[in-house]
C-alpha cells in the first residue's frame, strides 16, 4: 500500500528531514523530465491474487515518449536502473475483469495496492496505464481457494550466490548487477521445479530486500536459470516518513505476515541462508503462525562466504517446533524434503 502520512489517530505527523529532502529532489527531477518531454510510463511487475481481489504491483517512470515499451520491461542493468526518474504519487487506472479501478503510486512512484475482482485462478494479465498513456499488460498469478503449499524464497545467497559483504552488497545490487554475471545456487532450480510440479497452482513468492529498481534484472535471473515464475516482493532503500533508511527486516517480516492473513489456508516452505537474518525472521513466524509453517530450508553458506555474510545466524535460538532442514545447495535439501515428505 502507498505510504500514508497520518498517524494511527489520524493526525498528520511531519515527515522526516531526508524524505523531505528526497521529495523535493524528485519533484525537481520531474519538473527538468517533463520539460525535455519525457512521459508516464508503466513498469509491471508479477502480481498475485486469491478468491475475488488482486494485488497489482508495479512502478510509474518518466521515458522518451518514443522509447520501446519493451525496453522499460526488461529493465536497465546495472547503475541505470537508478538513473530513471520516479513519478511520486502517479496517478494510474488498471482494468482487470471488466471493471476499472484508478489506484495511486507512492512516493517512489511504486504502485501496491489490492483490487477487488473475480478471476479464474491461474496466470492471467491484467492492464495497468498511467496517464495519457496506452494499458500495458501485467502478468498476475490467481491462487485456487484449494492451494495448501506455497514457496517463499530469500533470494541473495539463496537462489542466487552473492559472494559479497554484505556492507557492499546494496551497493553491488544497485550499480553493477547483471544477471549474466550471477551464479545460480547449484540444484535450487531443480528443487523447485520439482516442488512446483507436485504442488500445481502453488504460489510462489522471491522475498528480498533489494529495490524494486532492478527487479527487471531479478526477474530475467531467475527465469534465465529456470527458477518458476513467482512474484517480487521486494522494497525501496529511500528515507520513510520517520527513519533514514527503510529496514529491510521490517519488510520481509510485515511481508510474511501479510502472507499469512491473505492466504490463511496455505502452509509455506520458507527457504532462505544461514547468513545473520533469514532464520531468525522465519522463527519469529513460525511461532506467530505455526499452523502457516509446511518447514524451513536453510542453505548453509560456504565458510568463505559465511565470512563475507558476516557471519552465521545463531541457529540454537531458533525456538519453533517447526521442521528445519539444512544443506548447502538444493539437491542436499530436496532429499531431506523427501525425508519429510513434502517432496516425493
Amino acid at each position: 500500500m502507498p505510504e500514508s502520512p497520518l498517524q494511527s489517530g489520524g493526525a498528520r505527523r511531519v515527515p522526516h528531514l531526508a524524505a523531505r529532502a528526497e521529495d523535493a529532489f524528485h519533484a525537481f527531477r520531474e519538473r527538468w523530465g517533463r520539460r525535455r518531454g519525457l512521459v508516464p510510463r508503466v513498469i509491471p511487475f508479477a502480481g498475485y491474487g486469491g478468491d475475488g481481489w488482486v494485488r497489482v504491483l508495479a512502478r510509474v517512470v518518466l521515458a522518451k515518449p518514443d522509447s520501446p515499451r519493451g525496453d522499460l520491461v526488461q529493465g536497465a542493468r546495472g547503475w541505470r536502473s537508478f538513473t530513471s526518474i520516479p513519478l511520486s504519487h502517479a496517478v494510474v487506472t488498471v482494468t482487470a475483469g471488466g471493471r476499472t479501478h484508478t489506484l495511486t503510486a507512492d512516493r517512489g512512484g511504486v504502485v501496491d495496492d489490492r483490487i477487488p475482482v473475480d478471476l479464474p485462478p491461474g496466470r492471467t494479465t491484467i492492464g495497468i496505464a498511467a496517464e495519457g498513456d496506452q494499458p500495458i499488460e501485467a502478468t498476475v498469478a490467481i491462487i485456487d481457494s484449494s492451494a495448501r503449499f506455497g514457496i517463499v524464497s530469500d533470494v541473495d545467497d539463496t537462489v542466487m550466490v552473492t559472494a559479497l559483504p554484505r556492507p557492499f552488497l546494496a551497493a553491488w545490487n544497485t550499480f553493477v548487477l547483471n544477471e549474466h554475471a550471477r551464479r545460480p545456487v547449484p540444484g535450487m532450480s531443480v528443487l523447485y521445479e520439482r516442488l512446483t510440479k507436485q504442488h500445481p497452482g502453488a504460489p510462489v513468492i522471491y522475498l528480498s530486500t533489494g529495490a524494486w529498481n532492478v527487479a527487471p534484472t531479478l526477474t530475467r535471473f531467475l527465469g534465465r536459470n529456470l527458477y518458476p515464475k513467482g512474484a517480487l516482493l521486494l522494497t525501496d532503500w529511500g528515507p520513510t516518513h520517520d527513519r533514514w533508511f527503510r529496514s529491510g527486516q521490517a519488510h520481509k517480516r510485515g511481508s510474511l505476515r501479510r502472507l499469512a492473513e491473505e492466504f490463511p489456508n496455505v502452509r509455506w516452505l520458507l527457504v532462505g541462508d544461514d547468513g545473520q537474518h533469514d532464520e531468525e525472521l522465519y522463527a519469529e513466524f513460525a511461532r506467530e503462525h505455526p499452523e502457516s509453517v509446511a518447514a524451513i530450508a536453510i542453505r548453509q553458506l560456504t565458510p568463505g562466504e559465511a565470512v563475507l555474510a558476516g557471519g552465521r545466524s545463531a541457529a540454537e535460538e531458533r525456538g519453533t517446533a517447526a521442521q528445519w532442514i539444512y544443506s548447502p545447495d538444493g539437491a542436499g535439501l530436496s532429499d531431506q524434503l523427501s525425508e519429510l515428505g513434502i517432496l516425493r
